[in-house]
């Protein structure tokens, strides 16, 4: 009899969460997604995928989660595909102390926090896939997103830290670097702009202005822009080769940005990708 594979997927409320769970689940995986609202849940819970309430701001529901759900497994879990998140926009100069610590919370803080409490079940069963999904913007800045690429910077440095002190472990740890996915991380985007950047009194007042015509859609769509699915086809290699790769990079545009930095000279590099946005 096949033993069914369980992994822990976040942020399922849209986008590459929601397409990855359901996709995992169509390949026979046994999928725990976690959502921040009650409302989000129905859809998934009707297509066989267990739901359950968890903010990566919240320690005690993510300590409900894993609870939860080692609960439901007999203390085992396969994989664990690290998500959620959002993107405050803004210049550096114009953010918040508190917008910025909230976009780490989110981000960076909560995925360790879950992350940290996963690792020793996959210890003690000598066998684990751990997969953060980053962002290029973790590989390469991007002007007016200076919180973001924070978080993703930190992000990859804790993860492939982590991926090089649990080597021989049986655990296996992945990033996925996507560029421009079809989801709703700008529409999502525009929101924390709204509530945390003062347009209006900042000497980049012109460019929001630009930027958020673009962020509503009034600018046309985003060049080399994918659907969810090919994070997804990575993903399922990062959880099933028997050597899964540190790093997957997704899309044209991101490819282009890492081969960039890797052959132009910094100060080239830095002015030219200083250029877009």
């Amino acid at each position: 009899m096949a033993v069914i594979r369980s992994i822990i997927v976040t942020g399922c409320s849209s986008g590459i969460g929601a397409h990855c769970a359901r996709a995992l689940k169509t390949e026979g995986w046994r999928v725990f997604a976690t959502v921040r609202r009650q409302e989000d849940r129905a859809g998934l819970e009707a297509e066989g995928i267990e739901t359950f309430l968890m903010d990566y701001t919240d320690g005690d529901s993510i300590a409900r989660l894993v609870a939860d759900v080692m609960e439901r497994t007999g203390g085992r879990l396969d994989a664990l595909f690290n998500n959620g998140a959002y993107g405050q926009a803004g210049a550096v100069e114009d953010l918040p102390v508190e917008a910025l610590r909230l976009q780490l919370e989110t981000n960076v803080v909560g995925w360790h926090d879950l992350t940290r409490r996963i690792v020793p079940v996959m210890r003690r069963q000598g066998h684990g896939r751990i997969v953060q999904c980053s962002s290029i913007l973790g590989i390469v800045p991007y002007r007016w997103r200076g919180a973001y690429n924070a978080s993703k910077f930190a992000l990859e440095g804790l993860t492939l830290t982590l991926r090089m002190e649990l080597e021989g472990s049986g655990i296996h740890v992945s990033l996925i670097e996507p560029g421009p996915i079809a989801s709703r991380f700008m529409a999502n985007s525009l929101t924390h702009i709204e509530r945390h950047i003062d347009v209006a009194g900042s000497v980049h007042r012109a460019e929001y202005e630009r930027q958020l015509r673009r962020l509503r859609g009034e600018s046309g769509p985003a060049r080399g822009k994918l659907g969810p699915e090919a994070v997804h086809a990575v993903l399922r290699h990062a959880l099933t080769a028997k050597t899964p790769k540190p790093h997957y990079i997704v899309t044209t545009p991101a490819r282009q940005g890492a081969l960039l930095k890797k052959l132009l000279p910094a100060s080239l590099f830095y002015r030219l990708i200083g250029r877009l946005g």
